[in-house]
């Protein structure tokens, strides 16, 4: 009987389409790259986006960066993987005055043990209520699954 082999790349219905020609992930060995990942929901709106009475954006870096994390739980989770398995995540934040929100809330995810990280800021993002997009690596052997119990130590 052959082994179901794991799907290389996707583009995940119930996430936000790539703007571009790329996936959401792509597979390579045991390592899955989740590619640059933002708070834009399925219907295009941004969480953490709003607008004041005056018409001007509310823009709030924390639950931007909570959506971020929960979107690439949720890509990871599609490939067999979790936020556990990740090695290593690169950080593009549009303002570096938001960098103590943005860290608050990563704390909330990840602690000394968790993966490697780089944070830089850029002068735009592909959207101008964008204040952060990440991308990550994360390490998951091909056809092993995650179990439910470790799959819920972290958030």
């Amino acid at each position: 009987m052959e082994r179901s082999r794991p799907k290389q790349s996707a583009v995940l219905p119930g996430k936000a389409r790539p703007r571009g020609h790329y996936p959401h992930f792509r597979r390579a060995g045991d390592f899955l790259f989740v590619s640059g990942t933002s708070a834009r929901r399925a219907d295009d709106s941004i969480t953490g986006a709003a607008t004041d009475a005056r018409g001007r954006p509310v823009l709030d870096i924390r639950a931007q960066t909570r959506a971020v994390l929960e979107n690439i739980r949720d890509i990871l989770a599609a490939a067999g993987a979790g936020l556990a398995d990740v090695v290593e995540v690169s950080t593009f934040l549009r303002d570096m005055t938001d960098f103590a929100g943005y860290n608050a809330v990563y704390g909330e995810f990840f602690d000394f043990e968790g993966p490697a990280r780089t944070t830089v800021a850029v002068t735009a993002l592909p959207h101008p209520q964008l204040l952060i997009e990440m991308k990550a690596v994360a390490y998951r052997p091909a056809g092993e699954r995650r179990s439910a119990a470790r799959a819920r130590r972290r958030p």
